[in-house]
């Protein structure tokens, strides 16, 4: 029954006019503004501390929220008014982003102050995101989801990979604030976007008497145990972000340590994985199209494990920037996919919940492999972190394999 559901064709293409358009806008938009901050926040906490420990801990403030407030997120994505939800928020980082702009513009930035913005934005975030995955199915027809999804993560990546990051020194050459106020300015924007959509309000079954958060949270994650193709993907994609963590952490140590390639190899790599990603978002639909979206996970985590041997086994810049393109470019179709089969199969109501259980579960695989990427590149070399991951990614297609029999 999994399958049946999983292989069904998709062919349209959602229309940029109306709802679909603005929310698209306001998602490139926001993740503009998300990655300035992101390309000039390390570069600020290093200035204001050499402790490798309290920059780490900006870097961990980015996943913990998620651990705590991410089912409480997806409960309250599925009680309010999602169209609302994501435009309030959006406010409220704004306000918190020209505060912290003020605050490095005035010289009262401090590392303290970096950890609770991290902390805040992202406690912020797991509302947001869970209330967006929720209110994209009501935007598009059901027939255009996986390809409003690779339109909206497509447009993300070109935004984050490829506009912003070259910005960054030139803003910084116009004030170290002016980063952080830019990023203030397009959560303004998009919750501008956000607030002019026209959406009905959401139908929804009456809650129980006496119904609690608390209630509704398990109730997400039961759902999600119970449907075998979610859980599969749940528990495969804990286990590729695991890998992922642990090659993203080490990296730049592989580039330039391994493969002596330098901060020119590293950015190479770089560039050729979000190049990658842009040609996996437009290829994405056409894949899960032709042999249906289970499989489609499936041939990605396969491609992704060979990508991640050629790696971690060939001592060749050249090679790298290939498997890091090819990595990109199937990430993206494994991503497309898994969040538009958990959209359609969640139930109606229910979206919220499920994507945040999902989501929490899934995003603390990517700590636990920055660290354990760490220990074994500090054990045994630096190209076995890679290869650690391509062993993760083959355990996840193996526990992907019976959902297509």
């Amino acid at each position: 029954m999994a399958e049946a559901q999983a292989v069904r064709p998709v062919r349209g293409v959602p229309a940029w006019r109306g709802g679909f358009g603005r929310l698209w806008a306001a998602a490139v938009v926001s993740k503009f503004g998300d990655s300035l901050r992101t390309a000039a926040l390390p570069l600020l906490a290093a200035s204001l501390t050499r402790d490798p420990l309290l920059i780490a801990a900006v870097s961990a403030c980015g996943y913990l929220p998620w651990l705590l407030f991410g089912l409480l997120g997806g409960a309250v994505a599925d009680r309010i008014d999602q169209r609302r939800a994501m435009w309030a928020v959006d406010l409220v980082r704004g306000v918190l982003m020209a505060g912290f702009a003020v605050a490095i513009a005035l010289g009262h930035a401090s590392i303290g102050l970096l950890i609770a913005l991290a902390f805040a934005l992202t406690t912020l975030q797991t509302l947001f995101d869970n209330a967006a995955t929720a209110l994209l199915p009501s935007l598009v027809p059901a027939e255009t989801l996986a390809s409003a999804n690779a339109r909206l993560m497509t447009g993300q990546q070109l935004a984050g990979g490829f506009l912003a990051a070259p910005l960054v020194p030139v803003l910084l050459v116009a004030g170290a604030a002016v980063p952080y106020a830019a990023d203030a300015v397009t959560y303004v924007l998009a919750a501008l976007l956000v607030a002019s959509l026209r959406v009905a309000a959401p139908q929804r079954a009456p809650r129980a008497p006496g119904s609690t958060l608390r209630a509704e949270m398990a109730e997400g994650l039961r759902v999600l145990w119970r449907d075998a193709t979610q859980r599969a993907l749940c528990v495969a994609t804990t286990l590729t972000n695991v890998g992922v963590g642990a090659l993203i952490a080490t990296l730049v140590l592989h580039i330039t340590g391994w493969l002596d390639a330098g901060d020119a190899g590293f950015a190479a790599a770089i560039t050729a994985y979000a190049a990658g990603s842009l040609a996996g978002g437009a290829v994405a639909g056409r894949i899960g199209a032709r042999i249906g979206r289970m499989r489609a996970v499936l041939v990605a985590g396969t491609v992704q494990t060979g990508a991640l041997v050629a790696m971690g086994t060939v001592r060749e810049l050249w090679v790298a920037v290939v498997a890091m393109a090819v990595f990109g470019l199937m990430g993206m179709v494994w991503n497309v996919h898994q969040v538009t089969l958990m959209q359609e199969r969640s139930p109606e109501g229910m979206i919220g919940r499920t994507s945040a259980a999902f989501r929490t579960l899934a995003i603390g695989g990517a700590p636990l492999g920055a660290m354990l990427g760490g220990a074994v590149a500090a054990a045994w070399g630096l190209n076995t972190p890679a290869l650690l991951a391509a062993g993760l990614f083959a355990l996840a297609v193996a526990s992907l394999t019976p959902q297509i029999n």
